[in-house]
Order: C-alpha cells, then sequence, then structure tokens
C-alpha cells in the first residue's frame, strides 16, 4: 500500500486499509480525506490485492460495491486502468492511496502497508 510521499501517514495496519478500501472510512486515521485508487477489472494485481484484503474475488467485491451504490452509502475507489498510471495519479495526489507490485514503486511514494507475498 502505498500513499503520496508527502503524506502525513507513515503506516496503517490490515484493519485501516480495509476500511478505506471497502468505503467504511473515507479518511486516514490522522482525519486527513482519503482518495482510494483501484486497478481495472480483470487485472491479476486487483484480483491478488482483495484476495490478500478480504479473502475474497473479484466478483464479490463488485457486488458488495453494488448493493452500496444503490444503498447511496458509498462510493467505490476510482479505477486507474494501469500501474504505471497510478503512479502517476498517487504522485498527483497527496491524499491518494493504492495497491503496486513493488517494482512500480518510485520515490515520488511511500509504503505505508506491506502485503506478504503470495
Amino acid at each position: 500500500m502505498v500513499v503520496h510521499k508527502d503524506n502525513g501517514i507513515e503506516q496503517l495496519t490490515k484493519a485501516q486499509v480495509v476500511d478505506i478500501f471497502m468505503g467504511r472510512y473515507i479518511t486516514f486515521p490522522n482525519g486527513q480525506k482519503a482518495k482510494a485508487y483501484d486497478l481495472a477489472p480483470k487485472s491479476n494485481d486487483k484480483a491478488q490485492f482483495y484476495k490478500q484484503l478480504v479473502n475474497r474475488s473479484e466478483a464479490q467485491i463488485n457486488a458488495y460495491w453494488a448493493r452500496l451504490l444503490f444503498s447511496g452509502r458509498s462510493s467505490p475507489p476510482v479505477t486507474v486502468d494501469s500501474p504505471e498510471r497510478l503512479v502517476e495519479a498517487l504522485a498527483q495526489s497527496p491524499q491518494g492511496i493504492a495497491y503496486i507490485p513493488s517494482h512500480y514503486m518510485t520515490d515520488k511514494l511511500k509504503v505505508v502497508y506491506r502485503f506478504e507475498a503470495l
């Protein structure tokens, strides 16, 4: 999990990442607005992320968001079509948070949570 290098968050717990990516909270623990970014549908990285995060398939995540959207309670993360574009979006968004494979890491980002390799 990475954020913009100037974001005030230094570390998150898995529970905090779940809360942000599942729409339970729209802020970081310090109260700063959080803007979650997601990879495009059918991405292998996206499937692995949600499997590790909440042990759910992409279809289950889509159904979850459909229910929340219908109820008007929350909105899903912003979808970006590639890891490269995700890095670009985060580099321009101090409130952004996303998951990326480690080889996409740049000096414009910082790691706040790390999943164990599968």
